[in-house]
């Protein structure tokens, strides 16, 4: 038999005026629902603020590029077959095959990347600036990456054709060498080379700032060749035109490497084509196991506030047998006093579930805070938070309302 409205909101007062009579023992029992409840909400919102710092990130970079490499990213290198292995590796040729044959791309920029044994490190004078990004690349770079300059100028055809030893660099090197000094024009050594300063990266704000130009020192692409002539291996990025114009960029782009590249119509791509959404679905993944961690952590709680909650219920089913007694005597039946101590076991859980998405939405507000990352509060996780803390409440109570159930009226009303 199902309770009535006048029986639900009788038993929900009597839940929660235990609580407030046995406030030390209530608190004790819902500790362990709150803290899982907070560890889930908390958890689930620096996840989504991570998401959305990332989302916002990558957009930032540009939701039109293309990157272009011998593997896809996260490609675990010791799964790959001979052929795989043998792959070349993508040069010059290729971008210019882009350059020249893909009417939907705006722009190709090559690079190549330098870490040197320790870190590169720049001079200045006296003053040092160490672990920076090294790398070449074309004039096409800034219209790519969609990046500017706060001082000087880019690399241009003329330099990249005269392998010329000029370089730009990124505001923090500006900060770490010249210290109020005008950077262009100033001749600084990177890995013992003599450069001349030519441009300043203008300074971007990002809560990962290994994807900003901040810490790089960027140098012609033919110039890096010349002190570099043994690291062959280039990444390319394009942009497309329009976003909307990406699916027929990566087509073009597709063709042109076969064509370069010599693929057999019959053979799969030699090479492998990753967009903005690629590196959002890779994040995608890595926090769907953080989202499994974070359940698995959470339910140690959640159960611990379970156990809680049945030993507080079967407390409560022994200090009022009598009014049981009572209850059955004037026609009460069995399904009636399982319902009121189910909702009474639900009552003190949702009332722990409550607070823990209270405390955990906050915690989760001030850790994105503090991260920079955007503040996120997920209803979703907020509802289902709840929603648990309510059915742990509601398994933890069916043993101590089917023990008050099987009371014997008699005894009950003879217990002291």
């Amino acid at each position: 038999m199902l309770l009535t409205w006048v029986e639900v909101r009788d038993s929900i007062t009597m839940g929660l005026n235990s609580l407030r009579a046995n406030k030390l023992r209530s608190a004790l029992t819902i500790l362990g629902v709150m803290i899982g409840v907070a560890s889930v909400m908390g958890l689930a919102s620096i996840i989504d603020g991570l998401n959305g710092a990332v989302d916002e990130e990558i957009d930032s970079i540009g939701s039109n590029i293309i990157e272009m490499d011998r593997f896809p990213p996260g490609t675990d290198y010791d799964e790959l077959t001979d052929a795989e292995r043998n792959r070349p590796y993508m040069g010059v040729g290729e971008a210019e095959a882009i350059r020249d044959n893909c009417p939907s791309v705006d722009g190709v920029a090559p690079q190549n990347h330098h870490w040197a044994q320790g870190g590169n490190v720049a001079k200045y004078k006296n003053r040092k600036h160490t672990n920076h990004r090294l790398h070449g690349t074309w004039p096409a770079y800034l219209k790519v990456k969609d990046q500017n300059l706060s001082d000087g100028r880019f690399h241009t055809p003329w330099d990249l054709q005269t392998r010329a030893m000029v370089c730009v660099i990124g505001a923090d090197i500006v900060d770490g060498l010249f210290e109020g000094e005008e950077p262009v024009g100033s001749m600084i050594r990177v890995n013992g080379n003599l450069f001349e300063v030519i441009g300043v990266f203008e300074r971007r704000t990002s809560n990962f700032d290994a994807t900003t130009d901040n810490n790089l020192v960027s140098i012609p692409l033919t110039t890096y060749e010349k002190l570099h002539p043994w690291d062959e291996a280039l990444t390319l990025v394009a942009r497309a035109q329009k976003y909307d114009m990406i699916d027929q960029a990566r087509e073009e782009i597709i063709n042109a490497l076969r064509v370069y590249r010599k693929v057999p119509f019959n053979k799969e791509n030699n090479f492998a084509l990753s967009t903005q959404e690629t590196f959002k679905d890779q994040v995608a993944n890595i926090t769907k196991y953080l989202y499994m961690a974070m359940i698995v952590i959470t339910s140690v709680g959640l159960m611990v506030g379970g156990i809680g909650v049945m030993n507080i219920m079967l407390v409560s089913v022994t200090e009022r047998t009598r009014e049981i007694g009572v209850r059955k005597a004037i026609g009460a039946k069995r399904s009636n006093i399982v319902a009121q101590f189910l909702t009474e076991a639900m009552t003190l859980s949702g009332a722990g579930g409550v607070i823990g998405v209270a405390f955990g939405a906050l915690v989760g507000l001030l850790v994105n805070s503090l991260l920079g990352f955007p503040l996120a509060i997920s209803p979703f996780w907020a509802a289902l938070g709840f929603t648990v803390s309510v059915s742990v409440g509601l398994v933890s109570g069916v043993y101590p309302a089917v023990k008050a159930s099987r009371l014997d009226p008699i005894e009950a009303l003879r217990y002291e």
